[in-house]
């Protein structure tokens, strides 16, 4: 329901997008500080590609924190969805356009979610945070593109 492009500087908002190319164990084209990435640990392109998070779970945490409710991109995800139990995929693949990404693990929410909302980090875990994915095969990614599991 909406798609998010980190810029080169961190810690900026992410900016909003209608279409974004993804690239083949590079992530997101265009992303200019998570593009291309490469694990300082074993010299290989990081898996960290695209985030996604689940909109039923950020205003499930709003509303457990007494907080009106997070914009789209605020939570630092580049995808946020609607009607998928993200979490149920995990270790699988998913098409989201003519795209396909390994959903591979769960996100691990930094400390600027607390800057959203006290308590938001905390909140955050156990399957409550959104997941990481990795691009396995380039495509587009559009709004309103259906996510659909792979067997």
């Amino acid at each position: 329901v909406s798609l998010h492009i980190h810029p080169e500087e961190s810690g900026a908002p992410l900016s909003s997008a209608n279409c974004f190319k993804v690239v083949e164990n590079k992530g997101i084209k265009g992303s200019k500080r998570m593009f291309d990435r490469i694990n300082k640990r074993t010299g290989e392109p990081t898996k960290r590609q695209v985030s996604l998070i689940e909109r039923e779970q950020l205003a499930a945490h709003a509303k457990a924190l007494g907080h009106p409710g997070f914009t789209p991109g605020s939570a630092r995800s580049n995808i946020e969805t609607e009607g998928i139990r993200l979490i149920d995929h995990v270790g699988k693949l998913v098409q989201i356009g003519d795209s396909i990404l390994l959903l591979y693990e769960l996100r691990t929410p930094c400390q600027k979610m607390d800057e959203l909302a006290d308590g938001l980090r905390k909140r955050m875990k156990n399957g409550r945070q959104g997941v990481m994915a990795q691009v396995i095969k380039s495509g587009e990614i559009c709004l309103g593109d259906e996510i659909t599991p792979l067997p």
